[in-house]
């Protein structure tokens, strides 16, 4: 059996690379490590952390496909993170013009959460502790 740690980190390509830096930055809040430019594939890498862990490797790349969100495609389904408090991180949310789709109530373990989709429609899930 493999002995695996934990998810080192989760890639994602975006289409608009300012538009998607900013959201993951200004709205999520995660921290920027390191921004590296890529001259031979002008393409951005960006490095984000949060709670001083590595999560997140956002990359831009000139004129990517689309991503098939809707109606669900095989692979990737979503990310999904755990806040404190869903009608918080909802209102948060809404002060930066983001919209959450209805709380659900997880139908085994009685908990709240809700999706939102990322500037390229990738769903992000917010599942409350």
């Amino acid at each position: 059996m493999l002995q695996l740690n934990h998810v080192h980190h989760i890639a994602i390509i975006c289409k608009d690379y300012n538009v998607s830096k900013k959201f993951y930055t200004e709205v999520l809040g995660f921290t920027i490590e390191q921004e590296i430019y890529r001259k031979e594939r002008d393409s951005y890498k960006l490095d984000l952390s949060l709670n001083g862990k590595y999560v997140i490797e956002l990359f831009s790349f000139p004129d990517p496909p689309l991503r098939p969100s809707r109606p669900e495609a095989t692979g990737l389904r979503h990310i999904a993170f755990e806040v404190n408090d869903i009608d918080a991180t909802i209102a948060v949310l809404n002060q930066h013009h983001v919209i959450a789709e209805p709380i659900r109530i997880d139908e085994f373990t009685g908990k709240k959460f809700t999706f939102i989709a990322d500037p390229d429609n990738l769903p992000i899930e917010f599942y409350e502790k």
